[in-house]
C-alpha cells in the first residue's frame, strides 16, 4: 500500500498504476491532490488468482482509511464529521474510462446527518447520496443503468428544470429515496449501511473491472497485456456539487484535435466529474469557466508539460472556489495534433527532434490530411466538435448496427443518446459519431478522436428512439441507413455527401522530414 503524498518518493507506475503515479509526481510539484493511498496492480493480480486475497484487503483498506482519518481530521461514518472518499482505478497504462469508479463512499443514514452539519447543506448531502446509490448499484450489484436514469428524468419533468444541478434538495432527496426502492428491487438486497462493506465492494468492483469486455477490447485494440492488472486509489472526496463556486472539468493543455497550443476546456458548475466524463449529460463548450479558474489552469497546464514533456489531459474540481487536481496523463490526440504538437514543442525546446521523430514513428505523416465540407445545401444541424476531419456514411443506430454495416464494408455514422467506453467495439469499426449528449471530454470522445474518428457531440436538436430505429434533427427524420455527413471542425450535419476541399499540413510535414534527413547525414 502507497501514501499518494509520495513522502518515499514516487514508486513505477507498473506498481501503483499511472494515475496514482501521477498524482504523485503533481503532490511532489506542489499542486493541490487530495490525500489518498493505492492499493498496488499486484492486489488486482491477487483477486484474479483468488488467493484468500479478500480477507487481506480489508485489512488493507481499513489500515489505509485510519491513516486517511489521521490526515484529514475526519471520521469514515461519523455523524458528525464524515470522510468520504473516492475508489479510482488505475493501469500501468492509460485507458480512459475502461474500468470503473465509485465516488461518495462512506455515506449512509448516519454520515449523511454529519455531511449537513459539517458542510451544512442539504443539497451537496442528498445529491452525493443519490449518486452514490446509483453508482453502486450499476458497478458494485450490476443493476441497469435505465431504471435510475427514467428515475432522474420523471423528476426533471416534475420539477420544471432540464438538469440534475438545477433540483433543489427535496426533489434530490425524493430521488435518492427512489434510488434506494430502485437498488432493493434491482440488487435483491438493501443498500449497505456499514461504509466498510461499500469500501471493500466498491474495491473489489474495481479490480473485477480489469476484466470487463470493455477494458479486455481496449487492450486488444491497443495491445495491451492482460497481465498487468489495474492498481485501486482511494481518495479523500472533494466536492464540485457543494455551491455556487464549485464545479468539476476536463481540461487539455493543447487541443487534441488541431494540435494548437491553447486550453480546450470543458467545465460543468455544480458538478462531480462524472458527469463530464461519463458522457451521460449535455456539455457545452461554450460553458464559461471562472475568469480566475481559466488562467490558474492555464498556469497548471504549462507545469504540467514541463514536468511531463508532453501535452496533458487532467481532470480537477473546484470545491467552493478551491481547486483539486485528479488527474493527469498524456493527453489522447489525432494524428494531425501528434504533428502539430511534436514541431511545436521541439521549437519551444520541450523535446529534442529524436524525441519528436519517435512520437511520430506509428504515425504516417504524408498521409496526414485536413478535410473541410464544401456545400451550399444547408446543414441539417449543429453539434459541439469533439473530433477533426469530415465522416460520411450511413446511420446505424446501435453498436450491433454498425457492426453489420462494417461487415459489408461500409463503415457508417454511429447516432446515439450518448456513447460511452461500452461502446467501444462500435466505435473501432464506425467512420464517425454523432451524440446527443455528451462533450467534448468525455471518456468515449477522447477514445474515439485517439481512434481518428471524427465525432460531433451533444447535438441539442437530435432525438432518438432507439426502440422504433429512427431519430429525429430538426424537422428532419433520421431512418436507419440514411446518409449522413459530419464536419469535425465546424459541427455542421449534412444529408447526403456533400463536396470535401482536403489540403495537407505540408509546412509540419516538411519540417519533420528535415529532421529525418538530419538524422541520416
Amino acid at each position: 500500500m502507497f501514501d499518494l503524498a509520495g513522502r518515499d518518493g514516487v514508486p513505477d507506475a507498473a506498481q501503483v498504476g499511472f494515475k496514482a503515479h501521477n498524482l504523485m509526481r503533481m503532490a511532489a510539484m506542489g499542486l493541490p491532490v487530495p490525500q489518498g493511498f493505492v492499493l498496488p496492480t499486484e492486489w488486482c493480480r491477487a483477486m484474479r488468482d483468488g488467493k484468500d486475497a479478500k480477507a487481506l484487503l480489508e485489512s488493507a483498506l481499513q489500515t489505509g482509511i485510519r491513516d486517511l482519518e489521521r490526515a484529514t481530521g475526519l471520521g469514515f461514518g461519523s455523524a458528525r464529521r464524515p470522510l468520504l472518499i473516492s475508489v479510482r482505478s488505475g493501469a500501468p497504462v492509460s485507458m480512459p474510462g475502461m474500468m470503473e469508479t465509485v465516488l461518495n463512499v462512506g455515506l449512509n443514514e448516519a454520515s449523511l446527518a454529519g455531511l449537513l452539519r459539517l458542510a451544512g447543506d442539504h443539497r451537496l448531502a442528498w445529491d452525493s447520496y443519490r449518486r452514490l446509490i446509483q453508482s453502486f448499484a450499476e458497478i458494485v450489484a450490476h443493476a441497469p443503468s435505465a431504471p435510475f436514469d427514467s428515475a432522474l428524468d420523471q423528476a426533471l419533468r416534475r420539477n420544471g428544470v432540464e438538469v440534475a444541478r438545477h433540483l433543489d434538495f427535496r426533489a434530490l432527496r425524493d430521488l435518492a429515496q427512489t434510488y434506494q426502492d430502485l437498488y432493493r428491487e434491482h440488487a435483491g438486497h438493501e443498500f449497505p449501511q456499514d461504509p466498510y462493506d461499500q469500501l471493500a465492494a466498491a474495491a473489489q468492483a474495481v479490480f473485477a473491472s480489469w476484466d470487463f469486455d470493455k477494458a479486455v477490447e481496449y487492450r486488444r485494440l491497443n495491445g495491451i497485456g492482460d497481465e498487468l492488472g489495474t492498481a485501486v486509489t482511494v481518495q479523500r472526496m472533494v466536492f464540485g456539487n457543494a455551491g455556487g463556486s464549485s464545479g468539476a472539468g476536463v481540461g487539455f493543455s493543447r487541443d487534441p484535435s488541431s494540435g494548437e497550443n491553447r486550453l480546450y476546456l470543458d467545465w460543468l458548475a455544480q458538478a462531480q466529474g462524472e458527469d463530464i466524463v461519463s458522457g451521460r449529460r449535455r456539455v457545452s463548450a461554450d460553458a464559461e469557466a471562472p475568469y480566475w479558474l481559466v488562467q490558474k489552469l492555464s498556469s497548471v497546464g504549462e507545469a504540467l508539460e514541463k514536468a511531463f514533456k508532453d501535452a496533458q489531459e487532467f481532470e480537477f474540481t473546484v470545491e467552493n472556489g478551491e481547486l483539486f487536481m485528479l488527474q493527469t496523463r498524456t493527453a489522447k490526440r489525432t494524428a494531425l495534433a501528434s504533428l502539430r504538437m511534436a514541431v511545436e514543442q521541439m521549437d519551444e525546446g520541450l523535446i529534442t527532434p529524436d524525441e519528436a521523430l519517435g512520437r511520430l514513428a506509428s504515425i504516417d505523416i504524408d498521409g496526414i490530411e485536413i478535410k473541410h465540407v464544401k456545400s451550399a445545401q444547408p446543414p441539417l444541424g449543429r453539434a459541439t466538435p469533439a473530433g477533426t476531419g469530415v465522416a460520411r456514411g450511413p446511420v446505424a443506430l446501435s453498436v450491433k448496427s454498425a457492426q453489420e454495416f462494417a461487415r459489408r464494408g461500409t463503415p457508417a455514422i454511429l447516432v446515439r443518446n450518448d456513447v460511452a467506453t461500452d461502446d467501444i467495439a462500435g466505435l473501432a469499426v464506425v467512420d464517425g459519431v454523432l451524440t446527443a449528449s455528451g462533450g467534448r471530454t468525455s471518456h468515449a470522445a477522447v477514445v474515439a478522436r485517439q481512434m481518428g474518428k471524427v465525432c460531433l457531440v451533444g447535438c441539442g436538436e437530435l432525438a432518438i428512439d432507439e426502440a422504433a430505429g429512427r431519430a429525429r434533427l430538426g424537422k428532419v427524420d433520421i431512418l436507419e441507413g440514411m446518409t449522413l455527413c459530419l464536419d469535425g471542425d465546424s459541427g455542421l450535419i449534412y444529408a447526403d455527401t456533400p463536396e470535401v476541399v482536403t489540403e495537407r499540413p505540408q509546412a509540419l510535414i516538411d519540417r519533420v522530414n528535415e529532421w529525418r534527413a538530419g538524422r541520416q547525414a
